[in-house]
């Protein structure tokens, strides 16, 4: 695509060599403390070889001062008109809106040779994009970023779910009137609070850490089978319903399920609802209206006290109660429905924003190598418009028109099977090893034999009495260990006489010796294992 050249402008106590100016303005949107580069990230893009440009007070609402800009050798701009003029590249957080103090849109200050990263949720602004597309530039969608192993350093999605989560359980506990953890006091005894999770993407798991640290009681749930595990890794306890039916949708969303499905959800929801504390709901299906989980007479059932957390309130709220950007109150039930939870821890929100829009840009080639190329998967989902063109959504990946039609198969000759074995050959091996047993008692000497019944004890008592040890005390490799080592034991002692001279007295003690260190060593590095997993 092609860049408008960089303009000449000074940036103080930069090394930053001349190159693509990137722009940071302040957001105008109600109540957002976050900004969309900080001091460090902002460092990050000058090795990539861009200027960054700061709206004065940009992160002010994040507690990043000006100074601390400038220190890291961005320029700061008086105003937002200025900068908008200036930037090759504008970095946002918020999708372009109405800007109170230039009595402008913001869209309507993208200039026609620059580029715009910010979130922009193309599906529900379609007067957006067309508003953007009119002004000829270039606009990359944060939240268009596509779901797959190699775009998750850019995902800002999960970035700002995994914050939004972990502040639900913080403001789930300051409205809730006790203690998360259970407490025995010379008071009296206090039991753990009970958390119901609805919803186990990025967002609920990071709310399950966060309950779970607290010292809750979580449930989860969730229609995507996949996710039993990674719940239950966190200490959480799944419920399933009995279906066989997979909630698993395209990008790691869940999918809309079946009627059938639906009205068991809700009936298992009904019946948590009179048993939990604290919900927290999490579900959303992309493109659509937040799916109704938590009805009216749910919310009537919950004991006095309970909070509901509404994650989805900003697409209509998964609760029936839930008052979008609010926290009601409803039969003693505090419902919150807060739409910027990511905003209300700004400062860790923006670096994480921050770092996925220094990966977008480092994927972009940086300022010499700055390219919008459309044949990246990637690079292609994110831009929703280029050189004033609308290009999302993007297409959906080409499939032949029709497959290549397979040679027929020749036919393979089976082969006969093999005829049963008659009753010579069945009794053949046991026979043989039969036979060995008889030659050693008849021509081995005594000495050999108790040594060999010792060996065959010792490996049956080994076996039996090690590897019967449940696995969670050791791995089942050391279980094998220990066995052997257990048999060196036990052949070693024996070999120890009065003589300690004797050869036979000296070597039965080094292997005494060590099968000893080797069983209590194994011992002791499972131990350690072990306390890996305690708190």
């Amino acid at each position: 695509m092609t860049i408008a050249q960089p303009h000449d402008i000074s940036v103080a106590n930069s090394t930053t060599p001349s190159g693509l100016k990137v722009g940071i303005p302040k957001e105008v949107f109600p109540g957002e403390c976050r900004v969309a580069a900080t001091p460090d990230t902002a460092k990050k893009l000058q090795k990539l070889g861009f200027e960054v440009l700061v709206e004065t007070q940009a992160g002010a609402g994040a507690k990043f001062s000006d100074r601390a800009y400038t220190e890291a050798g961005c320029q700061v701009l008086p105003d937002a008109a200025s900068l908008w003029n200036t930037a090759d590249v504008v970095l946002k957080v918020r999708a372009p809106q109405w800007h109170p103090s230039l009595e402008r849109h913001e869209a309507d200050l993208l200039r026609p040779d620059s580029t715009l990263v910010s979130f922009i949720w193309p599906a529900q602004n379609p007067e957006l994009l067309e508003r953007l597309s009119h002004q000829g530039g270039t606009v990359l969608a944060m939240d268009a970023v596509p779901r797959i192993t190699r775009a998750q350093k850019l995902d800002a999605l999960s970035s700002m779910a995994n914050i939004a989560g972990y502040r639900a359980v913080i403001e789930a506990a300051n409205q809730f009137g006790r203690c998360f953890t259970g407490q025995i006091t010379a008071a009296g005894k206090m039991p753990p609070a009970k958390v119901l999770v609805i919803g186990a993407g990025v967002a609920g798991l990071a709310a399950i850490g966060a309950a779970k640290g607290l010292g809750a009681v979580v449930k989860a749930f969730d229609t995507r089978p996949e996710v039993k595990e990674q719940v239950q890794s966190m200490g959480a306890e799944f419920l399933e319903l009995h279906f066989q039916e997979d909630g698993s949708g395209e990008g790691g969303y869940a999918k809309v399920m079946s009627q059938a499905f639906i009205a068991a959800e809700m009936a298992l929801f009904a019946q948590q609802a009179q048993e939990v504390d604290i919900i927290i709901t999490t579900a959303l299906v992309p493109g659509k209206k937040a799916p109704l989980l938590i009805t009216r007479d749910m919310v009537e059932s919950m004991t006095p006290g309970s909070v509901v957390v509404d994650l989805a309130a900003e697409q209509g709220g998964n609760c029936e109660m839930t008052q979008p950007g609010d926290i009601t109150t409803y039969n003693n039930v505090t419902i919150i429905g807060l739409t910027d939870l990511p905003s209300r821890m700004a400062s860790q929100a923006s670096q994480l924003y921050g770092n996925n829009l220094y990966h977008l840009l480092s994927d972009l080639g940086g300022s010499e190598n700055f390219d919008i190329n459309l044949d990246d998967e990637v690079i292609r989902a994110t831009t929703v418009v280029q050189g004033g063109q609308v290009i999302w959504p993007p297409p959906k990946p080409e499939t032949p028109a029709s497959a290549p039609v397979k040679p027929a198969a020749t036919p393979v000759a089976v082969a006969p099977e093999p005829k049963q074995k008659g009753l010579v050959g069945q009794l053949f091996w046991p026979a043989v090893i039969g036979l060995a047993f008889v030659a050693i008692g008849l021509w081995a000497p005594e000495s050999f034999m108790s040594h060999f019944t010792v060996f065959v004890l010792a490996s049956f008592l080994g076996w039996k009495v090690i590897w019967d040890v449940s696995p969670s005390l050791h791995t089942p490799l050391m279980s094998v260990t220990n066995a052997i080592s257990g048999i060196i034991i036990i052949g070693g002692m024996l070999q120890i006489s009065s003589d300690i001279t004797s050869p036979m007295t000296i070597l039965g003690a080094i292997a005494l010796f060590l099968g000893t260190v080797n069983i209590a060593g194994g011992f002791m590095v499972s131990q350690r294992m072990l306390n890996m997993f305690h708190k």
